[in-house]
């Protein structure tokens, strides 16, 4: 009968050595520790982000109503029905082109006032820091607040905008600044604007700060005007931050739904996706449609996603 094969010395000195096998528990025990230490992120993005995409695809390619979900299960009847109709409705295209206008110009828009209030707070003066923190209220005030300010302003019967257009400006009549084509989308394009652009400020300013004042002081000994100085060498130092607030401002802005339901309600051409989304969900009870519609609005927001981390993963290797 053979015995069991005999170790090498080398194997026996290195299974004896302390050294050797209180690196390992050292290394299982700093991996478990870390394991440990992330399961409570990933368990609350599986519950919170991950359970709820599945639960809406597996919606959209159901014929579903709201008053038949709780019978709703993994294996009913699967159909595209809810992706035809959605793709051959008039109302879903126009949506998504108000959608784009809305995302876009309010994103142009929210980052060119975040660089004009940097480049205009750069220089020290007296009472820089309250003008400063005054400028972040719009973004840290309670949207509710907001819009219900925003919808008294501009009241056609009572507001202060009317009375002084009509009194001070000539206005012939007043203006329905949040029930008129198209003077509800410029508005709330404006609204979107105002709120966001502390977000930009904040940013930009902090790159300014972080950029060497002595290209600007040579710049401008060699007789730079200040427009120069501006275009060859502010600009250009500013201009990885503008992309990625762009694309974040403009991911955020595509995906904005409580401005313009508390603003207009969707109504006078301001209806974007997410506000359709929500009408056929809570007013029509449509489950179905309004999954398939959720479902090309985050893939439109999945394909933005991926633009900014290719752009992220560019900036850092260059």
């Amino acid at each position: 009968m053979t015995g069991a094969p005999a170790r090498s010395p080398r194997r026996r000195s290195r299974d004896r050595d302390p050294a050797t096998s209180g690196r390992g528990t050292l290394r299982w025990r700093e991996a478990r520790t870390g394991l440990a230490l992330i399961s409570p992120t990933v368990v609350l993005v599986l519950v919170l982000v991950v359970l709820p995409i599945l639960w809406t695809v597996v919606l959209a390619f159901q014929d579903l109503r709201l008053i038949r979900l709780r019978t709703a299960g993994l294996f009913g009847d699967y159909t595209v029905e809810n992706f035809v109709d959605v793709f051959g409705s008039p109302g879903f295209w126009q949506a998504l082109v108000t959608t784009l206008v809305y995302a876009g110009c309010g994103t142009a828009a929210s980052v060119g006032l975040g660089l004009v209030a940097a480049l205009a707070m750069r220089r020290p003066f007296r009472g820089r820091t309250f003008v400063r923190a005054s400028l972040l209220l719009p973004y840290v005030a309670p949207v509710v607040a907001a819009t219900f300010v925003w919808g008294v302003m501009l009241n056609p019967q009572f507001g202060i905008v009317n009375e002084v257009g009509t009194g001070l400006l000539g206005w012939d009549e007043p203006i329905a600044f949040l029930s008129e084509r198209p003077t509800a989308l410029v508005t709330v394009i404006v609204f979107e604007m105002w709120r966001s652009f502390p977000f930009a400020f904040l940013f930009l300013t902090a790159r300014l700060q972080a950029a060497p004042a002595t290209l600007e002081e040579a710049a401008q000994v060699d007789g730079a005007t200040p427009t120069q100085v501006f275009r060859h060498i502010v600009w250009p130092q500013l201009l990885p931050t503008i992309a990625v607030l762009a694309l974040l401002r403009f991911i955020w802005t595509f995906n904005n739904f409580d401005d313009i339901y508390l603003l207009t309600g969707g109504g006078a051409g301001t209806e974007v996706i997410s506000v359709r989304v929500f009408d056929f969900l809570v007013s029509r009870g449509d489950i179905g449609a309004a999954s398939a519609q959720a479902l090309v609005l985050a893939t439109v927001l999945i394909v933005l996603v991926t633009v900014y981390h290719r752009f992220a993963a560019k900036d850092e290797v260059a």
